[in-house]
């Protein structure tokens, strides 16, 4: 059935208080949970700004002003001053929780292109209704029959309640999902975690000369009471990391980069009850009556309703199982081998990022035929990776970012920071730049990746300035499978509030957005932190759109 798009369903910013599917994330918890019932006296990992950022490369005074802005934007709702810690009967129960869907306005029903509200009241465990906010919500509107979806929007009321709005984007059934994340219990912990235990993840290096070697932790904080450090921070792009000092090798000795390891008991006992599967993380949150709406054909002359601006956070939407985005570049299907070789035809595309992004590459190359990927004999997982299609000049090329990474064991010689890599490139009508970081930052201060971010996008500028007609595209984070003892290290309110500080720091640049966040909510297939092939097939028909735009290259229009 033919789907109306609507002027309404533009790209004008939303307003600040509603994002993305969540309301701005959080500042600093305060004190009541980190001396509450629910945390016992844990280790603490002390950091020293002063040796986190290189001393030849300080933040001027526009760039910390920025800092300080970005941390709060995202500012996260929380307990009033001096409120009584919580024991965990009076934290948030999904199973004691109710949504409602709020009638249509005049009991008229609900049109395309209309809004529908639905408000959610949290309880605890023992019944009794929450009084402040901070738990994180995820919304969703589907029709199973037309493999429709569409990521809502939900704002925080700060007070227990909070309510979702969803566009009404195609006729017949809507069903609204809405799912308890995580807790505000919960995600005091994940913040507190996220700024006093950054050695939760740890790293890796061999030191090797001639037949001697040694094996030392590395990480972007390392405590100096330890032991002597080796200051290995990129001096072109200033990206901090360090490794303890070998005993008996020098710095300079450094041969190879890996994972360590997770830190274990970073939590206690009570604090743990707060990441049950099935109990209060990734648990849906039913209906007071129905979940269940008709949607009925947009009004005759509907485009000239007024607007209203929350629509427009809206990126997209799922429809046959077919991403439809709203506003901006018009997306192409891209579903055979020739309309993408069409598409790419004389292109170097290079692709920085992590493994999300390296799936972009595997696709294009299973896709290609005549596209040969180099033996360049790295591993398997790590890179890089090149592939070259010779009669058609296509060159691909993917390339993962510099520490922190959790990687199997590479070569310090194959370390690039993406800054860098940029700054190498000529640019021009014929190079696309597609960047994907995010999900190796998530177990840091928002800090380190604010100052990774800003010399990419120093990078970023420079390269549109000498070589305006390049395409640079961003792949933002997504949501991931629920795994408990995941969430210390990865989880998807870590995930958001970086998202939200990536899209505001490239905000007034010129790139394309793949909004990997909405497309994988609104997909009816189950989250995953490597989303499925349908998916990726979606973001990479996004990208080459975006490639394709300038009209002078082969565009198949859906």
């Amino acid at each position: 059935m033919p789907l109306p798009r609507s002027p309404a369903f533009g790209s004008t910013p939303a307003p600040e208080n509603w994002r993305n599917h969540i309301l701005a994330p959080p500042s600093e918890v305060q004190n009541w949970i980190q001396s509450s019932n629910l945390t016992g006296g844990l280790p603490a990992f002390t950091r020293s700004r002063s040796f986190c950022l290189h001393p030849d490369q300080p933040p001027s005074p526009e760039e910390e002003l920025e800092e300080r802005e970005l941390l709060d934007s995202i500012d996260w709702p929380q307990p009033p001053p001096g409120s009584e810690p919580p024991t965990w009967s009076q934290t948030s129960d999904p199973a004691h929780s109710l949504f409602t869907i709020v009638p249509s306005k005049n009991g008229q029903g609900w049109y395309v292109g209309d809004q529908l509200e639905a408000v959610v009241r949290l309880h605890d465990f023992e019944g009794r209704p929450k009084r402040y906010g901070g738990d994180l919500l995820l919304a969703r509107l589907r029709n199973a029959k037309y493999k429709a979806g569409v990521a809502g929007q939900v704002l925080d009321h700060e007070n227990g309640l909070y309510s979702a709005r969803f566009p009404l984007l195609w006729e017949g059934s809507a069903q609204v999902g809405l799912t308890l994340v995580h807790s505000s219990e919960a995600v005091a912990v994940l913040r507190r975690m996220r700024e006093k235990r950054p050695d939760r993840v740890y790293f890796s290096s061999v030191f090797r000369r001639g037949n001697r070697s040694e094996k030392t932790e590395c990480n972007v904080f390392l405590p100096r009471d330890r032991g002597p450090l080796c200051n290995l921070t990129d001096p072109r792009s200033g990206a901090p990391w360090y490794c303890y000092k070998p005993k008996t090798l020098n710095c300079d000795a450094r041969y190879s980069h890996s994972m360590g390891g997770y830190a274990k008991n970073l939590i206690s006992k009570k604090e743990a009850l707060l990441f049950k599967r099935g109990k209060n993380v990734i648990v849906p949150i039913r209906a007071s009556t129905t979940d269940t709406i008709n949607v009925l054909p947009a009004r005759t002359g509907s485009s000239s309703r007024q607007t209203d601006p929350v629509m427009l956070a809206t990126s997209g939407y799922y429809y046959q199982d077919s991403w439809r985005p709203l506003g901006g570049v018009p997306m192409g299907r891209f579903d055979g081998a020739s309309a993408i070789t069409r598409c790419l035809t004389g292109m170097l595309v290079y692709m920085y990022g992590d493994s999300t992004l390296r799936q972009w590459f595997e696709y294009l190359l299973s896709v290609l035929p005549d596209v040969k990927k180099v033996n360049l004999e790295n591993p398997k997982k790590s890179g890089p990776f090149m592939a070259v299609d010779s009669v058609h000049n296509i060159l691909l090329e993917y390339r993962f970012h510099g520490p922190p990474i959790r990687i199997q064991p590479v070569m310090v010689s194959e370390l690039r920071y993406i800054a860098n890599e940029l700054d190498g490139l000529t640019g021009g009508p014929n190079t696309a730049v597609v960047l994907g970081i995010w999900a190796h930052f998530g177990t840091f201060p928002l800090e380190v990746y604010v100052q990774r971010l800003r010399h990419i996008r120093k990078a970023v500028l420079r390269l549109l300035d000498r070589a305006p007609g390049t395409a640079v595209v961003i792949r933002t984070a997504n949501p991931q499978e629920p795994r408990r003892a995941g969430s210390l290290y990865n989880n998807e309110w870590l995930m958001l509030q970086q998202d939200a500080v990536l899209r505001r720091m490239f905000k007034h640049v010129n790139v394309m957005w793949v909004d990997a966040w909405q497309m994988c909510l609104a997909h009816r297939l189950p989250h995953n932190l490597h989303p499925p092939r349908a998916i990726v097939k979606d973001m990479v028909d996004m990208m080459l759109s975006y490639v394709c735009r300038n009209g002078t290259r082969n565009y198949p229009y859906s």
